[in-house]
């Protein structure tokens, strides 16, 4: 049986595209079962929608506090009984309640190689340090920011005339290269989370 995924997105959805595209092959081994957001304008939903999968929309605005938001979340999410949750671009950090459900099953990915420069600003960030080599982080998501334990990642070169733009869109090519590659091995092969470490049998 393929292992079944749940995707959270908030913009147009480029990485649920790539893991959309790639669940259509044979042998990948898992089925997108459900896609949520935070926003209605996600343009990721009609991706979703397009291609048959049940879609909801979770507003913060809608709820009277984070909690609740973070409640309806988690609900709305359990009712499709994923295996794994997949956060493919999803800008809302999840509470406990959500990760006491799915913790050890949410995965997201950071356009730096943790733990250096987590944030929103990781390419920017690596640009103005002046590192060599940037990349993307793919983790398993705890209660801290983008402090999870590793699964994998990517290195990225940075040139000496790379703006903040330009960087960033090389980034965002592995990134989902492996987002794509490491959510079908997780999905294949028998994984857990030791300490910091995810192992990944076989």
């Amino acid at each position: 049986m393929p292992t079944r995924v749940v995707v959270l997105i908030s913009g147009g959805g480029s990485n649920l595209a790539a893991l959309l595209d790639a669940a259509r092959e044979p042998g990948y081994g898992i089925e997108v079962v459900a896609v949520g957001a935070d926003r209605l304008s996600a343009g990721g939903l009609a991706l979703a929608e397009q291609a048959g999968v049940p879609t909801f929309v979770e507003r913060l605005g809608d709820h009277p506090d984070r909690e609740s938001w973070d409640r309806a979340l988690t609900a709305a999410v359990a009712a499709a009984e994923p295996d794994l949750v997949v956060s493919a671009g999803f800008l809302k950090l999840c509470g406990h309640h959500f990760l006491e459900r799915f913790g050890g099953r949410y995965l997201n990915t950071h356009n730096s190689l943790l733990p250096a420069f987590a944030g929103i600003n990781g390419p920017r960030d690596a640009l103005e340090y002046g590192v060599k080599i940037a990349g993307a982080t793919l983790f398993v998501v705890d209660e801290g920011v983008d402090t999870g334990a590793i699964v994998a990642q990517v290195a990225v070169p940075v040139h000496d005339d790379d703006t903040v733009e330009t960087l960033t869109e090389r980034i965002k090519v592995a990134e989902r290269a492996q987002l794509v590659e490491q959510v079908g091995r997780l999905a294949r092969l028998p994984w857990r989370v030791e300490g910091r470490r995810v192992v990944v049998d076989g």
